[in-house]
């Protein structure tokens, strides 16, 4: 398998990704069959623990051979930690999003439990990692993507200071929590919806002044193509718990019609 999903997120290339917050390999071996960027596992909200993240790894790969793709295992890590940092990439994850980061000093945290001594302070054991990379730490480091979430009032106020951080391979946007963090009543508060815009620009702009990715986290593949025609150089399209709700949903009223 290629190792450049890494590579092509710093190179600010156009990415879209898939979020998966099922424990069920099936479905992320046939998601990544379809082609996409990568397939993000969220352990921080979803019902997700290592064991289920294990298995989804290794369906990526599965399914991403089916489909003759490069599709790449992500984690969202549940926080800022290096014990949960270091094992989601030692299962395989080609990099990691890390949320709630309000500070230019917690993103060189996260830098650093992404990183290979004397870069940073990852542990040495990439059990699953290791197939792929190596054998020099150097380039397993270079392998790894570390994407910082900006989703909070304090986030937002530093954001120039954590785009500047070095080893920050891009900033990833949770809408929902912003849209809070702004004051909005709901995660799409209309009274809020001009500053959450404006937000939003500023935080793409700032990642391509300090040229690093941006990302973000939205409910439909049309509204990615939205965010990246506005600037965001890669987009997560919802999660396979709410398309199995929202179709499920839809076939029973038509059934009752």
């Amino acid at each position: 398998m290629s190792a450049s999903f890494a590579s092509r997120l710093r190179g600010r290339e156009r990415i879209v990704g898939y979020w998966s917050q099922l424990p069920v390999p099936a479905i992320q071996e046939r998601v990544a069959r379809h082609g996409y960027d990568y397939v993000c596992f969220d352990a921080q909200h979803g019902f997700l623990d290592y064991q289920s993240v294990l298995n989804g790894l290794i369906a990526i790969d599965a399914g991403a051979a089916l489909g003759r793709n490069d599709c790449a295992g992500m984690v969202r890590v549940a926080a800022n930690r290096v014990d949960l940092i270091g094992q989601a990439l030692d299962a395989g994850a080609r990099g990691v999003i890390i949320p709630l980061i309000d500070t230019a000093e917690q993103a060189k945290e996260a830098v650093r439990a992404c990183r290979f001594p004397r870069q940073g302070l990852r542990s040495y054991g990439p059990m699953r990692a290791g197939l792929r990379s190596g054998p020099e730490t150097a380039t397993m480091n270079e392998e790894v993507a570390c994407i910082v979430m900006i989703e909070t009032e304090e986030g937002l106020a530093n954001l120039d200071a954590i785009c500047a951080v070095e080893g920050i391979d891009g900033i990833y946007v949770g809408p929902a929590d912003l849209m809070l963090a702004l004051g909005g009543r709901t995660i799409n508060d209309p009274d809020k919806s001009a500053e959450f815009e404006a937000a939003l620009a500023r935080i793409s702009q700032a990642a391509k002044k300090a040229n690093i990715a941006a990302g973000i986290h939205t409910n439909a593949g049309d509204v990615a193509s939205k965010r990246l025609a506005e600037g965001y150089t890669f987009a997560t399209i919802s999660s396979d718990l709410n398309h199995l709700d929202k179709v499920a949903g839809e076939h029973l009223k038509m059934a009752r019609a």
